[in-house]
């Protein structure tokens, strides 16, 4: 993995950009490795709950635009980053260690999710795997009619690590977490849309614009009582979500250490089917 205990980021290394508007009341934080899609790893993780660290007592800060460079949000995992596996001398150290891995990345999330300010994520081209989830998280999803988002997990093997089924069944009905998170399909933006996923969809070269908007519009209300409003209904949208987040970073070790996911990754790099066995 990566040094929990660093608090700081190598120049260079860069997965995540905090500027503040300080003008408009919004801090704009933007996911900047495009040449990697924007892929998500153990040190993107680490630095968002950095980020969300800044950004939570930053009185400058009223709203958040979460927002990502090139043609992409973030399409998943990064298999290329370094630390990847978690590696152990039994199959019971390893699933130990990506139990509190997962755990650990829930925290990071859970920092940017209960941010006191809202977020208003603007999504464009692939949101896939983690990148759906980290779209979930926002308070408010508007999305180009280009974005394509999958939780595609299933496919090569493991559940989905983040929560993000579970914040699909908050949002969109048990029926659609099931049928996306079952089937691994993609789902356009139209459609995402239209099952509750996405506030707004708008053209590529307006999204932008669109979700700034929707920003300041945020920021330019009273802070009190929007930090109020964003409480008061995430308390009882996410009433049992830690419980749940607990069984799915427990189901996520089970599934990471096993002979399927080993297969899945496997038959993923050399572009086959997949032959899984259920062990």
């Amino acid at each position: 993995m990566i040094d929990t205990l660093d608090r700081e980021i190598a120049e260079g290394e860069e997965r995540i950009r905090l500027d503040v508007e300080a003008d408009h009341g919004i801090g704009v934080l933007t996911l900047c490795r495009p040449d990697k899609l924007n892929g998500w790893s153990w040190e993107s993780s680490r630095q968002l709950g950095l980020m969300a660290d800044r950004i939570r007592f930053d009185e400058r800060i009223r709203a958040v635009l979460l927002r990502a460079e090139g043609r992409a949000f973030c399409a998943g995992i990064d298999v290329t980053a370094p630390g990847g596996a978690i590696t152990g001398r039994s199959a019971a150290e390893r699933t130990q260690g990506y139990y509190e891995g997962i755990r650990w990345v829930h925290e990071r999330f859970a920092a940017f999710a209960r941010l006191p300010q809202p977020v208003v994520a603007a999504v464009q081209g692939y949101c896939l795997g983690f990148g759906f989830e980290l779209a979930l998280m926002a308070d408010i999803r508007i999305a180009a009619d280009d974005a394509v988002l999958a939780l595609p997990e299933a496919q090569i093997g493991v559940a989905v690590d983040a929560g993000g089924d579970l914040r699909l069944a908050r949002d969109a009905g048990a029926g659609w977490a099931k049928y996306l998170a079952l089937t691994g399909r993609r789902v356009d933006a139209p459609t995402a849309h239209r099952i509750g996923i996405l506030q707004l969809v708008t053209a590529p070269d307006e999204l932008e614009t669109e979700a700034r908007a929707a920003a300041a519009a945020i920021a330019a209300n009273a802070p009190l009582a929007v930090r109020a409003v964003k409480r008061n209904i995430d308390a009882y949208a996410d009433a049992g979500l830690a419980a749940a987040l607990d069984r799915t970073a427990l189901s996520a070790a089970l599934t990471l250490t096993s002979e399927d996911a080993r297969e899945g990754y496997a038959a993923k790099a050399a572009r086959r089917p997949p032959d899984f066995d259920g062990c």
